[in-house]
């Protein structure tokens, strides 16, 4: 599309062209800037991750239609700096976070996926909103039979745990803890109690069965957040973070090489990150191309804390 406006404009811009241009300024200017926010990052007490497929063409000793996997790392909800990494990888294993976290010791929030215990000194808090799915989708289209009522019960138990999230959103870390303590505890000691009970009612090798399964296998993970007022009791914000990306996937449908995913991922991190500190993405890409090429600062590191999107001078020029 941009090719065929460039050229009703008389300019003629091929794709391979613009493409270059960004593979370039996303090395040149943008990752400095985001590896400066994965330092930060993982200073933080509380990170979220997760991983989306993407197909990278032109891979090493691997066919085009070789899944590769974009990683996406957000620091936390009631964090200091709001900040949304991503990377690309060519695979799916747990060296990957673990490589990418180390030296974090903290919350660790995401699903189950077994690959994230590689990361080590962190306490892992499993999503309840993953907890939840797990229940929708063992319920009957007919919804009038046994199943349907566990599943109902279960989807019951999650919504007024969130429920009781919503109210405590405004608190302290601390004043959120003891309240979680005061009302969400009976719930959750309620839901593990009906978990042991449901398991009799439902058929052995069913959806039911799956969703009273993966919690009895992840309690700890769930209840994990209990122990700190500001871990959260789900996933969602950095999958809501990915969405974008897995949206434009669907017309782009793939990167044409591994240079073009992680000049991908190195957009991707400035746009996603400049959202969540409410500044405009063109305002701050903007602002990056025009000052960034004059400052040293491959000699001085500490100048980039000048273009970092929660700067003072930034929020007053890119909103």
């Amino acid at each position: 599309r941009q090719e065929k406006e460039w050229q009703t404009l008389g300019s003629e811009l091929s794709r391979a062209t613009m493409a270059n241009w960004i593979i370039a300024s996303s090395r040149d200017w943008l990752t400095p800037l985001v590896s400066r926010m994965h330092e930060i990052l993982l200073t933080e007490r509380y990170i979220h991750c997760d991983e989306t497929a993407v197909q990278v063409m032109l891979e090493a000793g691997r066919k085009n239609t070789t899944t590769s996997y974009m990683w996406v790392y957000s620091s936390g909800q009631y964090s200091k700096h709001p900040i949304r990494i991503f990377e690309y990888q060519p695979g799916r294993s747990g060296s990957y976070p673990q490589k990418f976290l180390k030296g974090f010791q903290g919350f660790l929030h995401s699903d189950a996926y077994s690959g994230y215990n590689k990361v080590s000194g962190v306490t892992r808090c499993f999503c309840w909103a993953h907890q939840r799915r797990y229940f929708v989708d063992a319920l009957p289209t007919d919804n009038k039979s046994t199943v349907a009522t566990v599943a109902n019960q279960g989807i019951e138990y999650c919504n007024k745990l969130f429920e009781i999230e919503r109210s405590l959103k405004d608190l302290s870390g601390e004043q959120r803890k003891a309240e979680r303590l005061k009302l969400e505890k009976p719930v959750l000691e309620a839901f593990w109690a009906w978990i042991e009970s449901a398991r009799s009612q439902v058929l052995p090798k069913s959806k039911s069965a799956d969703a009273l399964q993966y919690a009895l296998n992840h309690k700890e993970g769930l209840m994990n957040y209990l122990r700190d007022g500001n871990c959260s009791i789900s996933n969602n914000l950095v999958e809501n973070s990915i969405r974008p990306f897995t949206v434009g996937r669907r017309n782009w449908l793939f990167s044409g090489s591994p240079k073009g995913a992680t000049a991908s991922a190195a957009v991707y991190s400035i746009v996603e990150t400049a959202k969540i500190n409410g500044l405009n993405p063109y305002k701050y890409l903007k602002f990056i191309f025009s000052e960034l090429p004059g400052v040293q600062f491959g000699q001085h590191p500490e100048f980039l804390e000048d273009y970092l999107p929660w700067n003072p001078c930034v929020q007053s020029l890119c909103k």
